[in-house]
């Protein structure tokens, strides 16, 4: 019997696959099976993963990902699905903003928020679309955020750029849904990066944790599973939506509810 969750024969090229959350969906995807292609701004990273994932047999190569225009994106796309002639699963992990006030804000880092985030959806997706057509399946796939509901001073950038991405991911299912290829995303909360800047600080953490019903800060692993579902054959009629995975942190109207009913006031 096929087991659940097999992604056995497939190809899955994952952005921003070498750290935190993208090395956690890349791994989680290896061992279901797939062949992946870890694909990072920092190559030395994605090459550190990718040899990682090999030594356990588990099929693994690194690719730069250098460049946010079209060509680029669409050129990264090729690339991917030239070692197995083919490519099944695209992943758009890779994220992130400078943080600004709006009255801060400048052109450049708003450009920047914008093409990481949300413009590299679709020019991912038209030159990994056609591929998937051919072979009547596909999985796009992308990490937005739960800062596309709610608001954090100096992010307001970010946040429309990922409300852009849940729109996106609606527009394309919806275009894309009779060719077999199923667009979806999951939203992150608050996600523990160890070591790794200012939410590493245990202050930090604990104080964040806090506030969160779960108790406590998510794992990478808690994204990767979430993108493992909806990477598999088992979400074949789930399109166009996001998985929020948060620990509950936007379920209270405030912080002062989650400090109420916990008594931690």
């Amino acid at each position: 019997m096929r087991r659940p969750f097999d992604l056995s024969g497939r190809v899955a090229l994952v952005t921003g696959g070498g750290r935190g959350i993208g090395a956690a969906i890349a791994t989680r995807f290896a061992e279901a099976g797939a062949a992946v292609l870890v694909a990072n701004r920092t190559l030395d990273v994605a090459e550190a993963l990718a040899s990682e994932l090999s030594c356990r047999g588990l099929k693994a190569k690194a690719m730069p990902f250098s460049g946010l225009d079209r060509a680029a994106l669409h050129g990264l796309v090729e690339d991917a699905a030239r070692p197995y002639g083919r490519l099944d699963i695209v992943v758009h992990n890779a994220g992130g903003c400078p943080w600004a006030t709006v009255e801060e804000l400048d052109e450049d880092r708003l450009e920047e928020a914008l093409s990481l985030n949300l413009k590299a959806c679709f020019w991912l997706t038209q030159a990994a679309a056609p591929l998937m057509r051919r072979n009547g399946f596909g999985r796009i796939l992308v990490t937005s955020s739960v800062s596309a509901r709610v608001a954090m001073a100096g992010g307001a950038h970010y946040s429309a750029a990922k409300a852009g991405v849940n729109a996106f991911i609606r527009g394309a299912a919806f275009e894309l849904a009779r060719d077999g290829i199923t667009v979806n995303g999951v939203e992150p909360g608050f996600i523990a990066k160890p070591g790794r800047g200012t939410l590493s600080a245990p202050e930090v953490s604990e104080g964040i944790a806090r506030y969160v019903p779960a108790g406590r800060m998510g794992e990478a692993d808690d994204i990767a599973f979430a993108m493992l579902y909806l990477a598999s054959g088992e979400a074949r009629y789930t399109t166009g939506q996001t998985i929020v995975v948060d620990g509950g942190s936007t379920l209270p109207e405030t912080g002062f509810a989650v400090e109420r009913h916990w008594g931690l006031a």
